[in-house]
Order: C-alpha cells, then structure tokens, then sequence
C-alpha cells in the first residue's frame, strides 16, 4: 500500500514514504524552525515579485500575503504544530499555508527551489546574528572605555610570560581589549557586506525559466544584489563558515579577558572585586567567591572552534552545487551564534560591574623589579651608556636588591655607585612606577596623557 501522506514533497517519483529510521536522519524541522521569520520574509518577497512580473495573479498574491502572515502569527504565538514528517521549516510552512488558503498555496513555490530557499533563509538568519555580534562588541567596547577613563592613570603591573615585566596603567590594560574587540568589529562589518547578496532565484541550481526579477527579492530582502551564479548561490555557505571564523577569534579574546579575570579575582592578586550578579558561591565553602561567569566564558570557546572545524569538515569534499550534508550547517552554527552572544553579554556585564582594586594594583606595579628597565633607559640616555651594558649593569644592580631583599628604588645611592660611579641622585626619579608610566609617551604607549588620546580616539571612530 502507498503511503501518499510522507511523500508529498517529492510527488510521483517515489512509491513509498520513508521510514521512521530514514524520517528522523533526514529531517531538520527539530532545528531549522529557528529560520520560521527568515524563510516567511523569503515567501512573501518572492511571491510579491511573482505578482509583480505577472507569474502570479493579484489574487494569489494576496492569498498568499495574507496566509503567511497567519503563520507567522501562529509560530510567533506558540500555536503552531511543526511535523517531522514534512522534513524543514519550508515544508512546514507550505503545508499550513495550503491549510489555510488552499490552491494558490502550491504556486508560491513557482521559479524557486528548496536549495535557493534554504541559502536565503541561512543568509538571512546568518546576517541577524551578524548585525547581533556588532551591537554586542559595541556594549562591551562601551563598557570597556568606560574602566579606561575612571583608571587612565591608576597604576599596575605589566607581564610577559605571566611575570612582572614594566608598569603600565590599568586604563592602558582596558585599551588592549578595545583594539581586540574593535578588530573583531571590524571583522564582523566586513563578513557582513561580503555576504550580502542573495541566492533567491537561483533555483536547484540552474535558475529558472520563469521571467522572475531577481534584484526586486534581493531589494526587498536587504541584499545589495542578487548571486551572480546559480551554482555558487545554492552551494555556499562561506558566509557561515566567515561568521564561525569571526566568531572564533572573538571568542579567543573574550576568553583571554575572562581568564585574566579569573586570576584578577583571586585571593592572590585581587587586582578586581567582580560583583554578585557575575559569581557564585560554594556548597561547602562559604568564604568563596567563584568567578562563574568568566569560566563559562572561557569555556564556551571551545564549542565555538568546534562548530567551524566542524563545518569545514562538512564541506571540504563537497562537489557542486547542494548535498545534503548541508543540512549539518545550520545546528553548528546556531551553537556557535547562541555561545558568541551569551558570552559577549556576560562579559559586558561583568566588565561594567567589576570594580578594580586601585591599592592592590599599585602595590604590585611596584613589585619584582618592575622599573628595571627605566632604569636601563637612563643609563643609556643620561650616561651615554651602549644599551648592551646598561641592560648588565641593571642586571647586576637588580641582583644586589634581591639579595638585600628590597626592590631597586629601596638600594642607597653608594649601592648603585658601587657597580657604576657614574651614577647619580637623579637616577631615583625614574624608579617609581608613576614615573615610569609617565615617560612611555610614544604613540600607543601607557602614559596616561596617551591612554586618553586613545579613549578620545575611540569615542570619535564609536559616533
């Protein structure tokens, strides 16, 4: 006996529907309903454009119109029963718009194909999400600035190899992350306009026959243009393997902040107090603070990383134009999407709510030699000294501190003197952190006059 309820898609080529086993591998309703909104807006520029070029009739048209907005209506309110056996959210959406207006329903489909239909919707969700990331990296930038101008000259210790390197300013540490995430900005906007072209209309893959004006879809979609090949159209998704590249490297820098955070926050350093609303305790420990959030973010990086590798795994060995490993593009990416915002708001939110201890970050700004350098520099800018043995005499000079016990600010004027008797009074005036931060005045550098021009900088390019 033929099964003519599970085959309704594919029409008379098949005598039979598939089976529960093949039903559930094949179909993608349980995660492309996401796209409900985006394939709805795709139908019904479509089927404006079939009205448009006389391939349908005003009648239709606004059967059609109308019935989509129905469904949206019922998705939006909760009301509406998805089918597994009718495979997509395409499929889904045919279906009930028959229900509701009947005929006119199956000529909607005229001069496209389920492949150029799910590229537009994929397109469509993809660049939502990208307009999303750009709103989200400007929160947090905002944020960012925001910690930078209160701590434009608070002092702190600089690293290298996570060990006290040179002082710099606490607004100057808030910069670095702001050109991060400002290059992630970047990225997102660029990704953004190279995708912006629509495969609608390319049909399976060869266009159609059908006199269908494909810059009208692709104006009313928000597209700059049309794809200027079928192949192409219905075959790429570059546009979402950019999106989980971009979303990679953001997500790196957001977890390189939340592991910095993470060691800010501790008994050891207490360089930052993050607030209630961004930790949590412990069942057993109750003098815990556990920075949670900034865990989570960095953790959420590796389902990030694993969604791009993934999905260039799914096309790597792909001919053209559409197979249907394709389907494996969307879950990955939706992951990713959801992983990416959550993690950039939870890091704007900690970020705007984390005070900065300004005692406990000057105090180990002055910590483990940290002016060594300045001190190196003087040698060589008052004494005329070759660099080469200034570093060797800083050297030595830092080594008698450490077997005294103190630091270099802390040693006597004959203590210096007695390993170079060039050496002067003046030379103490470098080895305060103040000091130091104050004279890096290149361009980029800690100095708080720079760190100012650089929020400055920021504000201008943000308006």
């Amino acid at each position: 006996m033929t099964d003519n309820t599970s085959n309704t898609m594919w029409g008379g080529r098949f005598a039979a529907g598939p089976d529960a086993i093949m039903e559930a591998i094949n179909a993608s309703i349980g995660f492309d309903q996401r796209m409900a909104a985006q394939d709805i807006a795709g139908s019904r520029a479509h089927a404006a454009m079939l009205g448009a070029t006389n391939i349908l009739t005003d009648t239709d048209v606004e059967a059609i119109r109308e019935g989509l907005l129905t469904v949206l209506s019922e998705i939006e309110g909760g009301d509406f029963k998805f089918s597994t056996a009718l495979e997509d959210i395409h499929m889904n959406v045919e279906s009930r718009l028959k229900e509701i207006i009947g005929e006119p329903a199956g000529r909607l489909h005229t001069g496209r194909s389920r492949n150029d239909q799910v590229a537009t919707d994929f397109k469509l969700w993809v660049r939502d999400q990208f307009d999303a990331a750009e709103a989200g990296l400007l929160a947090l930038i905002h944020a960012l600035l925001g910690q930078a101008e209160a701590g434009a000259d608070w002092v702190m210790p600089g690293f290298t190899h996570l060990q006290v390197a040179q002082p710099v300013t606490w607004g100057h540490h808030m910069m670095a992350y702001v050109e991060m995430f400002g290059r992630d900005l970047s990225r997102v906007r660029d990704a953004r306009a190279r995708m912006n072209t629509s495969p609608l209309g390319a049909a399976a893959l060869a266009g159609t026959s059908f006199p269908i004006d494909r810059h009208m879809t692709a104006k009313a979609l928000g597209f700059d243009a049309p794809a200027a090949n079928s192949l192409d159209a219905v075959s790429d998704r570059d546009f979402a393997l950019e999106f989980l590249s971009v979303a990679s490297i953001s997500a790196m820098h957001l977890s390189r902040f939340a592991e910095e955070l993470v060691i800010w926050s501790s008994a050891q350093f207490r360089f930052v107090a993050l607030s209630d609303r961004f930790s949590t305790g412990s069942s057993i420990m109750p003098q815990k603070k556990n920075p949670d959030a900034a865990e989570l973010i960095r953790a959420k990086v590796g389902r990030i990383y694993g969604a791009n590798t993934g999905l260039m795994m799914v096309m790597k060995g792909l001919p053209l134009t559409y197979s249907k490993d394709m389907q494996e593009d969307k879950e990955q990416v939706f992951d990713a999407a959801d992983s990416w915002m959550l993690a950039m708001a939870a890091m704007e939110g900690m970020v705007k709510d984390m005070t900065a201890n300004r005692e406990s970050l000057a105090v180990a700004a002055a910590s483990g030699f940290s002016t060594a350098t300045d001190l190196a520099d003087w040698l060589v800018r008052v004494l005329g000294m070759p660099f080469r043995d200034a570093h060797h005499v800083t050297g030595t000079l830092v080594g008698m501190a450490e077997s005294k016990g103190c630091d270099l600010p802390d040693l006597s004027l004959d203590d210096m003197q007695s390993v170079h008797q060039h050496i002067t009074a003046d030379v103490f005036d470098v080895l305060g952190v103040q000091n130091s931060v104050n004279s890096r005045i290149s361009y980029g550098g800690t100095a708080p006059a720079q760190v100012r021009e650089q929020i400055k900088r920021w504000k201008e390019i943000l308006a």
